[in-house]
């Protein structure tokens, strides 16, 4: 699929097919939030990967969204590791894992699978039951799998503003 199209038809998926993920295309995922460009390439993001019942059940304790989906990503960064603007200190580590995220979530769609992002939960909550997560901020759950077959983007998905209104040619 082309990209305008891909950009264009990719949704927030929230009806999951209980169908797993094959690992070659959570490879693929995990890849594309890898390759991710970040300040000074510093890759201060960080994947979790839950995909068994009792992780799953853990994160969905800490959100009010509740999709059930077979795979969910907790996408994270490192402050520490990330670059901070000299001028005024400004950590970009949050920028660079939403740039991970995003291009995992177009690689998912890419791949047929359909992923939300999530913003809506308790960090501390999540770092509680995961102390892996000890030390770095939870910027997003994405969960992730196939479309349920009732699945279909909210009916807010097309609703765009006028190129003009977000666009200023200087």
């Amino acid at each position: 699929m082309d990209f305008e199209t891909l950009s264009a038809q990719r949704y927030s998926l929230r009806k999951f097919s209980p169908a797993p993920v094959e690992a070659e295309k959570l490879a693929l995922i995990l890849e594309a939030g890898r390759n991710a460009p970040t300040a000074h390439n510093l890759q201060p993001q960080r994947i979790f990967v839950l995909q068994t019942p009792e992780a799953l059940e853990k994160a969905d304790g800490c959100t009010a969204s509740h999709f059930h989906p077979p795979v969910m990503l907790v996408v994270a960064y490192d402050a520490q590791a990330a670059w901070k603007r000299e001028t005024d200190g400004k950590n970009h580590g949050e920028i660079d894992a939403a740039i991970a995220a995003t291009q995992m979530m177009l690689q998912a769609a890419d791949l047929g699978l359909g992923t939300t992002y999530v913003g809506m939960f308790e960090p501390e909550k999540l770092i509680s039951a995961f102390p892996e997560m000890a030390g770095l901020t939870p910027i997003a759950l994405l969960p992730l799998g196939y479309p349920a077959e009732t699945a279909h983007p909210s009916r807010l998905h097309a609703d765009r503003k006028p190129m003009e209104e977000l666009v200023r040619y200087l």
